[in-house]
């Protein structure tokens, strides 16, 4: 079969615990694997924090809101999915009866809201302060500032590539990471053009150029450069101008990877090879299950075969799909 060029479908999604979100527009589905082994599929809709503003169509404003959003529904379908696995003989501790007494109907959105804020400033943390404190130590050596602010960046990649390895060696987050790959692996059989089947999805690529963890590196990238030509005298107004530009390098960051998603130039190619190469850390090979999970999320959101007609131009009959989805000894192409 001849390849296909994959083309934009504008879905995406997470992997969250034992299942997948999707999201097309503002609808999004939760697909679970439950522990009695049933698929439970939660259908709704998600408004920005600036729902309805034309914020949201501006070039490298759209970017940090989106940022922003991405976080607060993945925290969302995290403790949805978190849901199905509580041990249930845990007990409601004193905190939790307070917080709930306090907030009442609004105690878990808000803590969702709290946990989100408390996610970004360990992240702004890690990953922006502590490579400049740890570069730092050498200005007493190298007297060359563009020297130091380049050697600053490459500790910051180094951190993030280094976080990611590790965590990517824990049993119970290499399942997220195995739901990660069967999520790529749905957008990428729908955007070269086939359907939907387990069969299609488990011989997909697990990697994607939209992907969170490209999305990341973009920032990491970024963030070196405009550091690099932006900078100040005073410690602490160069702590201040690091926490001051993450919305510039959110913004920037986001267009570069929604550029990616949309293009085939050579350049957006060169540019998205090193996030494609950090998702071989970030998705694993998933099992048939995962698969017809991640299909469930999808189907809940997104008219896949009516996509298919309108972008490559076929219908699929419903006893061809229906026959593909049978047990086969052996695969065939598309």
């Amino acid at each position: 079969m001849r390849k296909r060029r994959n083309r934009y479908s504008g879905i995406g999604g997470q992997a969250v615990l034992e299942g997948i979100m999707m999201k097309n527009g503002e609808q999004y589905a939760i697909a679970v694997r439950k522990p009695d082994g049933e698929i439970e599929v939660d259908v709704d809709t998600y408004h920005s924090v600036i729902h309805g503003s034309r914020l949201l169509k501006l070039p490298f404003i759209r970017g940090i809101f989106n940022f922003v959003d991405s976080l607060i529904l993945g925290m969302k379908s995290l403790n949805f999915s978190a849901a199905f696995y509580e041990d249930e003989e845990a007990k409601e501790t004193l905190a939790d009866k307070a917080f709930n007494r306090v907030f009442k109907d609004k105690a878990e959105k808000i803590f969702t809201g709290l946990v989100t804020i408390f996610s970004m400033a360990l992240a702004i943390a890690i990953f922006m302060i502590l490579p400049y404190f740890l570069t730092a130590q050498f200005q007493d050596y190298i007297r060359n500032a563009s020297l130091m602010a380049i050697i600053e960046g490459v500790v910051r990649i180094g951190i993030f590539v280094l976080y990611v390895l590790a965590i990517s060696l824990m049993k119970d987050i290499r399942r997220v990471y195995m739901y990660h790959g069967a999520e790529h692996k749905c957008i990428d059989c729908i955007e070269k053009g086939r359907p939907l089947t387990v069969r299609n999805v488990m011989r997909s690529s697990r990697q994607h150029k939209r992907c969170g963890t490209s999305f990341m590196l973009f920032v990491m990238f970024v963030s070196v450069i405009l550091f690099f030509f932006i900078r100040v005298e005073n410690p602490a107004a160069r702590v201040a101008l690091r926490i001051a530009l993450i919305p510039v390098i959110a913004g920037i960051s986001y267009e570069i990877i929604r550029l990616a998603g949309r293009s085939e130039n050579i350049l957006v190619k060169i540019i998205s090879a090193p996030g494609l190469m950090l998702q071989r850390l970030t998705t694993k090979e998933p099992d048939e299950g995962m698969v017809e999970v991640a299909i469930a999320a999808v189907e809940a959101v997104f008219d896949w075969k009516k996509y298919l007609y309108d972008t490559f131009g076929y219908e699929i009959d419903d006893s061809w799909l229906e026959d593909q989805t049978k047990p086969a000894e052996e695969d065939e192409d598309i």
